[in-house]
């Protein structure tokens, strides 16, 4: 077997060896528990918290539409906003639950931006300004967080050094070495079969901007929920949260389910009680999660409704 066979093989074991791990140390922390305890306190979660999560998850989605907007923008195409948007939210909800961006979000901005005249070229270019704008957010929040607010490392997570100052420097290192080179270059990067695009100087500053707001916000749904249990600071939560969705996306586990979760009941349980936590966190599943899903799948739906019946209205033989 080949390198390129076994890794096509590895990544799914080894995702599915990290949920089953996750899964067992989830057991583990909420073992001493009944599972009444954990459905209790997901019940006694203040509504007023419950609509303040609503709300940043509704925020929240909105910031990412304003990848795809900036991307329209960067391949100088103009498609109104309602479409730029209906694209961007089901492709973000669809793909946040379910994973595998090539077979989710990427086929369904192919889907759509195909039917409104883009170029298979000028989605490529979407798409990859999209993964780019997701991880630069990512490398700046990761970097602040973890270089500003020191964040204790789970020893499941068998990461050598208990600190991740280095890893924040060398985030925020790679975002201002992207940022100088979209002000100062004039060629565009390429990382072995990969390619990243080339911006305007103020495009890639609104780009970092957004992505570092989605990212917050993101994290704000699920802080405003764990508020009703510990008076919690934001930046030393946001540390455990974003040290919690690295292991997620390194797992690729969809979602990161199991493994998130693990991350933020090892850290957190000192300070939060393990069934409180569990229901906190499964509350922010159902909101930030599976409430977006359930709205992108009705969309789509209405949306290939819409398609096929205006394709049999206008079809010849229903001309008169």
């Amino acid at each position: 077997m080949n390198l390129k066979r076994l890794s096509q093989f590895g990544s799914p074991i080894l995702g599915l060896l990290l949920f089953g791990v996750s899964l067992w140390a989830i057991a583990t922390q909420l073992r001493e528990f009944d599972y009444r305890d954990i459905f209790r306190s997901l019940a006694e979660i203040p509504k007023s918290y419950i609509v303040l999560a609503l709300i940043c998850t509704a925020l929240n989605y909105l910031m990412l539409t304003g990848y795809d907007a900036l991307a329209m923008r960067y391949i100088r195409r103009s498609l109104p906003f309602r479409k730029v948007a209906l694209t961007a939210i089901i492709s973000q909800a669809i793909t946040n639950t379910a994973g595998l961006e090539l077979l989710t979000g990427s086929a369904i901005r192919y889907r759509f931006y195909s039917a409104w005249g883009l170029s298979t070229l000028e989605i490529a270019k979407v798409i990859t300004f999209c993964h780019v704008s997701f991880w630069l957010g990512f490398f700046a929040v990761a970097g602040l967080v973890l270089i500003g607010e020191p964040v204790s490392v789970p020893s499941l997570l068998r990461i050598p050094s208990n600190s991740l100052f280095p890893l924040g420097t060398i985030f925020l290192f790679l975002v201002a070495g992207y940022i100088l080179w979209n002000t100062w270059s004039h060629k565009p990067m390429k990382l072995g079969k990969w390619g990243i695009p080339r911006l305007p100087g103020k495009l890639s500053l609104f780009q970092t901007a957004i992505a570092i707001l989605d990212w917050a916000i993101a994290g704000g749904v699920l802080y405003v929920l764990l508020l009703a249990n510990a008076p919690l600071s934001y930046p030393s939560f946001f540390g455990i949260y974003i040290l919690g969705q690295l292991a997620g996306v390194i797992s690729n586990v969809p979602g990161g389910l199991g493994v998130f979760e693990t991350v933020l009941l090892l850290s957190l349980s000192a300070q939060i009680p393990s069934a409180e936590l569990f229901g906190a966190l499964l509350a922010y599943r159902g909101i930030y999660y599976f409430l977006p899903l359930i709205v992108a799948i009705v969309l789509l739906g209405i949306y290939e409704l819409r398609q096929r019946f205006e394709k049999t209205e206008f079809s010849p033989r229903n001309r008169t």
